[in-house]
């Protein structure tokens, strides 16, 4: 009597499984696609005009390479490209065809088909502020909160694989709700706002939950005084500031040589209404632009999510390093 011999995982599968991944122009094309946003199946049906089964299956294939991951949004799946992991197999050939896709143009009709789905996106959400504006004048965070970004910015922030004693500073953690996941992460966390309210929201949730790691400062994180710490963490503060280019580089600053600064930001957008409703200064920032300014700043670039949201905003997660051998940095006026 014969047996079947036992199934034996062969590391050349993920080889094999990226080779299959890049072996179609289509597949490409939504890799390139990917690189600066996410889009639900439904668009990248229409993006690249064919039916939702087709594209469904292609996305099948990159997701099983592990080339794109998805993220859901209420009953919707939207899909972003993946991040790399070092050190795994495949990492290197994965790092190499990225490079190659996004060097590579999309078709013509291809980006006049992104330019529809960016527009449906932009009239769907002035339809939905035009119904529920008064609802976000109470609770802006619903614009783009916490919950929606949560999971990406613990991506990146994972992936850094800091030592157990190292320092995070979180700028404008307004009440405190991303405070207990640095708590987890770092030996030492120091959290500024300029808001005595805002600080007092913080403070009651980390006495709540018992972050005794947690200091808490009533400060201007770009005028005072302040240690340098190996990860700083900004979300959703850049577009208060009246001078984000200046205070990139005033950031750039407080990081000790090696250090990781963390921002996230909505990308530019046209709802005029935050500046009112949400204080805002800026109608969020270009993805270059956030670049250009942090690598005056003396930071290069590292890995970016982009997440597409039904109510029209783009959130953008970023992670900028300073180099081991820090240098001066001249601030731009």
């Amino acid at each position: 009597m014969s047996t079947q011999p036992a199934f034996r995982h062969d590391p050349s599968d993920e080889l094999a499984a990226l080779c299959k991944a890049g072996g179609d122009p289509l597949r490409l094309n939504v890799l390139r696609a990917l690189a600066s946003d996410s889009f639900g199946v439904l668009e990248l049906a229409q993006i690249f005009a064919m039916r939702q089964s087709g594209i469904s299956h292609h996305l099948k294939v990159l997701a099983q390479a592990g080339l794109v991951a998805t993220r859901r949004e209420g009953n919707a799946i939207f899909y972003r490209r993946a991040l790399a992991s070092s050190g795994q197999t495949g990492s290197a050939l994965q790092a190499a065809l990225l490079e190659e896709v996004d060097a590579l143009q999309l078709p013509t009709e291809v980006q006049l088909r992104i330019a529809e789905v960016q527009a449906q996106r932009a009239a769907a959400a002035r339809d939905f502020f035009a119904r529920t504006l008064e609802k976000f004048r109470a609770q802006q965070d619903l614009i783009a909160g916490l919950p929606q970004y949560r999971d990406s910015l613990l991506t990146l922030l994972d992936a850094l694989h800091l030592p157990a004693s190292a320092s995070a500073l979180e700028v404008g953690p307004g009440d405190g709700a991303f405070l207990p996941e640095l708590a987890k992460r770092f030996a030492r966390v120091t959290a500024l706002d300029s808001s005595p309210a805002m600080l007092e929201l913080a403070r009651q949730r980390c006495s709540a939950e018992g972050l005794a790691n947690v200091e808490l400062k009533l400060a201007d994180a770009l005028n005072d005084d302040q240690a340098p710490a190996d990860c700083v963490v900004l979300n959703m503060v850049l577009h208060h500031f009246a001078e984000p280019a200046r205070a990139m580089a005033q950031l750039a600053r407080l990081l000790t040589p090696g250090g990781s600064l963390l921002l996230t930001e909505l990308c530019s957008h046209h709802q005029s209404w935050a500046r009112d409703a949400c204080g805002d200064l800026w109608l969020g920032f270009d993805q270059d632009e956030l670049a250009r300014w942090a690598e005056d700043a003396g930071l290069t670039a590292g890995e970016s999510l982009y997440l597409g949201l039904r109510n029209g905003f783009q959130i953008q997660v970023r992670h900028f390093a300073k180099p081991e051998a820090a240098t001066r940095t001249t601030l731009k006026h």
